[in-house]
């Protein structure tokens, strides 16, 4: 397989995705982002609580 004919059904594959939308009606951006958020700023603090020493 080339990098040409991989390149080519990448392609295809994106403009497909670009019909349907790829939204799932289930799922909230609003939801989503504040899990990452909340997900990410437990690890600050659990990482913060592991480095005393400074």
């Amino acid at each position: 397989m080339s990098f040409h004919s991989t390149a080519a059904q990448l392609v295809t594959l994106a403009a497909e995705g670009e019909e349907q939308g790829g939204n799932h009606e289930s799922l909230s951006p609003f939801l989503t982002g504040g899990g990452a958020l909340f997900i990410l700023l437990l690890l600050l603090w659990i990482v913060t609580r592991f480095n005393r020493d400074r």
